[in-house]
């Protein structure tokens, strides 16, 4: 499950429920494969926080719960559609064997293991090539290293090949040498698990077991079309040549009968790319003059690099056939001999939960270090009063180690009574993963409580809008609790535990909001440059809570953000700016765009509306543009004024007023700017005083539109200081002898 960028991992034990599943804490992981579910634990790999191609090696306790780490830095290759392949490969045949390869700095090297990941060493190089000759490649400086793929096709081996019922022999494709080359494909194989290694193919090969092991036969891995197959009867030491076919075949894969024990295969290709596929059926029956007796097969001890013969508790010993002898190992035949039970060491006991080796590599002298994270001493968070747990050493018994007697590094485990734990890490959290929601919109609060008792714990839950409640097992039962706000505004959801040991608290906070339905970005569009200018954003509804505004300056990617409705502002430079408002609400959000024209020069004369007016404002935006633009249009064509230099604002509000924005030619010197500008504002004046403009309401009402002051100037900005201060006085009255003029006029 994924909440908060997070994600958390579960694991079911034998069908029951299922459980978190315990990395070290500060894991964080990005990813988790899983590697294996064998002989009762989980082998995952993890991507950690901190890692891009490379994962660590986690191996569980018996029910998959509790995770301690093998190996760090294994490498990863990601595949179409989002496969990854993990460089960590299952040896079959002999339990406990893991090859992996890990990067560090760039740079490949291949480990493996013979106890499930407790010890890891480096692969040991032959000391002679396929040819006889010294290979020069003497450890620490060079070993040998495997490529761990997977092959594409599923009728090829990949480049690793294992069987279960051929134990010990691994033949793989690679190299020698400091590191793992990705264009050198080599062919070694090892019959004796991984302790000697010998060069076989200069070349990869395909692979395909036959008899338990007894015949190995390889195609070489090529886009040429092929004839000629080897094959060996005595694990590799000496290969022979056999022509499938007589004519050349691009071989696809290679088959064999069902039954470990077949010596029949198939193989199978096309003689060209566009001809139907040819199967060429191989029997090696006929070679063999018998079946294997007793006397056919040797013992074989399995033991590690360091020739210790006690693996996994045990020495075991496995049948292998004689090189001298030709036959035929049939479907009777066991590869087990014997096992003794060995007494313990400290090498079958790896770091429990919480702990780590200071170094992983080492097999022996390396201890478990409790992480600093981790209390080994403190009660485990499941702990209920009355029951028992005891302290970890640092040390657990590997999985599947059958070891008896000997060393105990689980010894000395003092068992304690669970004391009363005070509740911690208390969590309030959304079903719906949202903190915003509408009024009377259903909303899921889960409490989650990380560590402390529960059965002796009480819950306090405070709604915010009076729903107060005691729970009792509130985290244990997963109960929910759901709830509904009828209002709009903010509501402190909070959850106390308590218990005789203490308690904790956790609080959320809730907007509930209803949704932006309309908004309008309230501007004057024409003003002076570095004048302050209010910016205003009118959303409806109304004052809804937490809105937050995005404001963004002509081309600014940048916006600049606040709780107000308005921002006060200033242009440096003239021309047409747009300004652009977003109004975020919970999960509305709206969005309005304007144009300013910034000027250096431009007069104002404030205008004023017959009273009757008022009774038919709506005081919507839509409304005082349209009025705006009858306004200018008049005075345009009264006056022969160009009406692109005519731009009338009207304000919000009552009573309904303007202003008349009268723009200064810019293609003209700043002298006769003044004297044009003269004539125009006359010719504006005379026009509104001479009651020329006016406009047809509704019911039979005339509009006439005048100056709010006749008596005085028009106002003016400009100059070339960059600075204007302005004083505009608008004189209202209710009943003025020439202010308003009201017509009426019977219909014809």
């Amino acid at each position: 499950t994924t909440s908060a960028n997070r994600t958390k991992y579960y694991v079911s034990y034998r069908r029951n429920g299922f459980v978190q599943m315990k990395l070290p804490k500060y894991a964080l992981p990005k990813d988790l494969q899983i590697i294996s579910t064998d002989e009762n634990q989980v082998f995952v790999a993890v991507q950690e926080w901190y890692q891009t191609d490379t994962y660590n090696l986690y191996q569980s306790d018996p029910q998959g719960v509790y995770y301690s780490i093998l190996l760090e830095n294994i490498r990863s290759t990601k595949q179409p559609e989002e496969n990854v392949l993990i460089d960590i490969l299952e040896v079959r045949g002999v339990k406990g064997v893991f090859l992996a390869n890990q990067k560090i700095d760039g740079k490949v090297t291949t480990l493996i293991t013979y106890n499930k990941g407790r010890d890891w060493d480096f692969l040991n190089p032959p000391d002679i090539d396929m040819n006889g000759k010294p290979t020069n490649c003497k450890p620490p400086d060079c070993y040998l290293h495997l490529h761990l793929r997977w092959a594409d096709n599923p009728y090829v081996s990949g480049t690793v090949h294992t069987k279960d019922t051929a134990p010990g022999l691994i033949m793989g494709a690679g190299n020698l040498g400091s590191q793992l080359v990705e264009y050198k494909e080599e062919m070694y194989i090892t019959s004796d698990c991984g302790n000697t290694w010998r060069q076989v193919f200069e070349e990869e090969h395909h692979i395909l077991y036959l008899d338990h092991g007894g015949v190995i036969v390889a195609i070489k891995d090529t886009s040429i079309p092929l004839k000629i197959l080897k094959f060996s009867i005595d694990e590799g030491q000496t290969w022979s040549t056999h022509n499938f076919t007589s004519t050349s075949v691009f071989v696809d894969g290679l088959l064999s009968e069902p039954g470990d024990e077949t010596l029949v295969m198939t193989v199978f290709g096309h003689i060209s790319y566009r001809s139907d596929w040819e199967l060429v059926k191989v029997d090696f029956r006929p070679s063999f003059p018998r079946e294997c007796t007793d006397d056919d097969y040797e013992p074989w001890e399995l033991t590690n690099l360091q020739g210790d013969r006690c693996i996994m508790g045990q020495q075991r010993s496995f049948r292998k056939r004689k090189i001298s002898s030709w036959c035929i190992k049939g479907r009777s035949f066991t590869s087990a001999l014997t096992s003794k039970v060995c007494e313990c060491v400290n090498s079958d006991f790896f770091c429990d939960y919480g702990f780590e080796r200071s170094a992983p590599l080492k097999s022996e002298s390396s201890k478990c270090f409790a992480d600093f994270w981790f209390n080994p001493e403190a009660p485990p968070e499941d702990c209920m009063l009355g029951q028992a747990y005891t302290n970890s050493t640092g040390y657990r018994k590997v999985v599947s180690n059958v070891c008896e007697g000997g060393v105990d590094l689980q010894q000395n485990l003092a068992q304690h009574m669970c004391p009363l734990i005070a509740p911690k890490g208390l969590q309030i959290s959304i079903r719906e993963e949202s903190l915003a929601v509408k009024p009377g919109e259903d909303i899921t609060f889960i409490v989650r409580q990380e560590q402390g008792d529960i059965l002796n714990t009480k819950y306090r839950v405070d709604l915010g809008d009076g729903f107060k409640a005691i729970y009792v097992n509130l985290t244990m039962t997963g109960e929910a609790i759901r709830h509904h706000y009828e209002n709009p505004g903010i509501y402190r959801v909070s959850v106390k535990a308590e218990n005789v040991a203490g308690h904790d608290e956790a609080v959320v906070f809730i907007q509930v909001n209803s949704p932006l339905q309309a908004l309008n970005l309230e501007v004057v569009p024409v003003v002076g440059r570095n004048q302050e200018v209010n910016l205003t954003a009118i959303i409806l509804p109304k004052n809804p809570n937490l809105t937050v505004f995005y404001w963004w300056i002509g081309n600014s990617l940048q916006p600049l953000l606040t709780l107000d409705n308005f921002l006060v502002t200033k242009f440096a430079e003239t021309g047409g700016i747009r300004v652009t408002v977003q109004a975020s609400c919970g999960s509305s959000m709206l969005q309005d765009s304007k144009v300013v024209h910034v000027f250096d020069h431009f007069h104002v004369l404030p205008l004023k509306f017959t009273a009757h007016l008022d009774m038919y404002n709506p005081d919507i935006p839509e409304w005082r543009e349209d009025i705006g633009r009858v306004v200018t249009r008049l005075l345009a064509k009264e006056t022969n004024i160009p009406k692109e230099t005519l731009m009338t604002v009207v304000k919000p509000g009552l009573p309904t007023t303007a202003d008349l924005h009268v723009l200064l030619p810019a293609n003209q010197t700043k002298r006769k700017r003044s004297v044009t500008s003269d004539k125009r504002i006359a010719a504006i004046k005379q026009a509104l005083n001479a009651h020329n403009i006016s406009f047809f309401l509704r019911g039979g009402y005339w509009v006439l539109v005048t100056l709010a002051d006749s008596g005085s100037d028009s106002q003016r900005l400009g100059g070339g200081s960059g600075y204007w201060a302005i004083v505009i006085l608008f004189v209202f009255c209710l009943v003025a002898v020439g202010a308003f003029i009201l017509y009426k006029f019977k219909r014809q």
